[in-house]
């Protein structure tokens, strides 16, 4: 199994996007105070992140 830039960029799109999902999770259901909002700004973060890596899998 070789793993080429581009399989590289979508496994780290993957991750981001599992992380991402988690962190929105717990800052709805686990954390309902204050630091809830933190941890879901966080999860939106990866998945902006994880949605550029996605776009950039072909170009780079």
């Amino acid at each position: 199994m070789s793993l080429n830039k581009n399989k590289i960029l979508g496994y780290a799109a993957l991750i981001m996007l599992v992380m991402g999902i988690l962190l929105i999770c717990l800052g709805a259901f686990r954390y309902r105070d204050i630091s809830g909002y933190g941890f879901a700004a966080v999860g939106i973060g990866f998945l902006a992140n994880a949605w550029v890596f996605s776009a950039l899998k072909g170009r780079v």
